[in-house]
């Protein structure tokens, strides 16, 4: 099957385009990845470049109508800065985390409570503000929501749930012609999967090794 040549030129052209009309995705696209590289850290400066992203990206999901997303950079202000401390009380020596798992009951409430928000998210966007593409916008804010709450637990599993939310946005956001931040999370994605690589590899060394006093605390 032939691939029309013009096709690669046509998306770098809408690319080119979107970051002349609007810097301000294309700043926040930069401080996503590096949110998300100092994330696969463990390092505690993810906390203020995640508060500036989601600062900028809420602008951006409003004028492009979708208001789940919007709400949604709302609470991440929120809790990025109950995460920040949270993180503060359970730093190792060299400024990293400890990082903890779910149990299989905890398990069931992050996916039984990101399935009730989806639905109910989506259908007072798609009945009461017509939102663009309502119910999938939802589950993609409900899923950040969850994950955003464990990742402030320091639980491993919530990058399983950004896998999730971002596969969702990468399919929905050029449809809506944010060709920029659907890259970005496609790279998004990637790192996701080498962050929840990392944090594993951290929690089997942390099982052999001696935890400093106090780090271990939930």
């Amino acid at each position: 099957m032939m691939v029309d040549p013009s096709i690669p030129q046509r998306i770098l052209a809408a690319l080119h385009t979107e970051i002349l009309s609007d810097p301000i995705e294309a700043v926040a696209d930069l401080l996503g990845v590096a949110n998300i590289i100092l994330l696969t850290r463990r390092s505690i400066w993810n906390f203020p470049v995640g508060i500036a992203m989601v600062s900028m990206l809420g602008l951006v999901f409003f004028r492009a109508h979708l208001y789940s997303d919007t709400l949604t950079q709302f609470y991440f202000f929120v809790v990025q800065i109950v995460g920040w401390v949270a993180w503060l009380r359970h730093r190792e020596p060299d400024g990293e985390v400890v990082v903890e798992t779910s149990s299989l009951r905890e398990l069931a409430l992050y996916l039984a409570g990101t399935a009730a928000s989806a639905l109910s998210l989506g259908y007072f966007m798609s009945h009461v503000l017509h939102a663009a593409f309502p119910y999938w916008d939802a589950t993609v804010a409900a899923a950040s929501i969850v994950a955003q709450l464990m990742l402030t637990w320091r639980r491993i599993e919530n990058w399983l749930w950004w896998i999730g939310a971002n596969m969702i946005s990468i399919v929905i956001y050029p449809l809506k012609g944010l060709y920029l931040t659907a890259g970005l999370y496609a790279f998004m994605m990637t790192l996701s999967f080498l962050g929840y690589l990392a944090w594993r590899k951290r929690l089997q060394a942390q099982r052999t090794l001696p935890i400093p006093a106090g780090s271990a605390a939930a």
